[in-house]
């Protein structure tokens, strides 16, 4: 099994961001596999063009490994590299929350600024 949710979430990055790196986008679809492909969260995730939608299609993969860790027995063997994996998941979820509360305050601190500069030089 492979970390399919940061791959999904780094190839939704880079369609939201622009970026544009052919290599970069192989190796992160290698790792996906058929999961690119099969409806659901990770292949939306992995197709995702805004942050709404990021933080959205993340959420929902989110969701489905945390069902998949809870419907494992305690000896499996897969179970620790994915309680392990749930940690990864989660840590990377506080990021993306931060970093787009982060870009929402940008947002927001443009009109003020612009509001301000209207106060100093009023439109006539």
């Amino acid at each position: 099994m492979a970390c399919h949710e940061v791959a999904a979430l780094r190839l939704g990055l880079m369609n939201a961001l622009g970026i544009e790196d052919e290599a970069e986008r192989a190796h992160e679809l290698a790792e996906l596999g058929d999961q690119s492909t099969v409806p659901g969260p990770i292949s939306a995730l992995s197709q995702a063009t805004s942050l709404a939608d990021l933080k959205r299609y993340y959420r929902a993969s989110l969701s489905t490994l945390t069902q998949n860790v809870a419907s494992r027995t305690a000896d499996d063997p897969k179970l620790p590299y994915l309680q392990t994996l749930l940690v990864l998941t989660k840590k990377v979820e506080l990021e993306l929350d931060a970093h787009l509360a982060q870009l929402e305050r940008f947002y927001r601190n443009l009109e003020e600024v612009h509001d301000y500069v209207h106060e100093i030089y009023p439109s006539r």
